[in-house]
């Protein structure tokens, strides 16, 4: 019995948690951006001030989340990310991965879902913020090595949706490209979730059976110079950079799964 209380009350937390993201989403795209946009002319100190204004908002919404007993959290080696001009890749195993980083890493730029600029509660965000959206093709390459060659610092979740339960996940070349194409290295972030929950066509409300416990670990460097060495065409070392990051994401992933 107490155990089903235990877990109501997560449920309970869990869609109280939302819903104060969803107001939030609302209050800040419909009065706060908006006086952001009417006050700051100049464009990337716009976005500076959004994503400032966005880390604290993550944070307060992640600190919800653990203050109703929905989540625990630990971050391991997040003072890595102070550092400038990161190429920022991390795995996703939940959908509230992203906003764990965002959160605890300042000026953070970020590679969204084009829905999110459609969405009526994250669209104000991903607007002001000048977040990078994923639809934007071959241009977003382009856009990614800009941001990281002016030391901003870029996030980048390769698989492009979640992972799946069975922890067998697929990369995009997307951050592969941005990598080879701008010589920048890859600082992984790995995000441990056990137990899995948010995943991807997973309800809300089906909350695992204890709380989950998010681990997120910054990793030391991965250089791109190997895969760039000798004559290679970068299209060439772009499938083999995939291919090593592959492996490297899923070693982690199974791992989780069978936890």
């Amino acid at each position: 019995m107490g155990e089903w209380i235990n877990r109501q009350r997560r449920v309970l937390g869990t869609g109280f948690s939302f819903l104060v993201f969803g107001l939030g989403g609302l209050a800040l795209g419909g009065v706060v951006f908006p006086l952001v946009r009417l006050t700051v002319s100049d464009g990337p100190r716009r976005h500076a001030v959004s994503r400032e204004i966005l880390r604290h908002a993550f944070r307060f919404f992640i600190e919800l989340m653990r203050r109703v007993g929905v989540l625990s959290y630990e971050l391991v080696g997040f003072e890595r990310l102070e550092r400038r001009g990161l190429l920022i890749l991390a795995n996703h195993p939940s959908l509230i991965d992203t906003l764990f980083v965002l959160a605890f890493v300042r000026g953070c730029n970020c590679v969204v879902n084009a829905a999110l600029s459609r969405n009526p509660f994250t669209l104000g965000a991903v607007r002001s913020a000048g977040y990078l959206t994923s639809d934007s093709g071959v241009a977003v390459i382009a856009e990614c090595i800009a941001a990281l060659e002016q030391g901003g610092n870029v996030l980048i979740f390769p698989e492009g949706t979640r992972t799946p339960l069975s922890g067998e996940i697929k990369l995009r070349r997307g951050a592969a490209n941005i990598a080879i194409r701008g010589r920048r290295d890859i600082t992984p972030v790995i995000v441990h979730c056990s137990p899995r929950t948010l995943t991807k066509g997973e309800k809300w409300w089906h909350v695992p059976s204890r709380k989950a416990e998010y681990v997120l670990e910054v990793r030391d460097d991965i250089a791109v110079s190997p895969f760039l060495a000798g004559s290679r065409e970068p299209a060439i070392a772009v499938r083999q950079l995939t291919a090593h990051l592959q492996q490297y994401f899923s070693t982690e992933a199974r791992a989780d799964a069978v936890a």
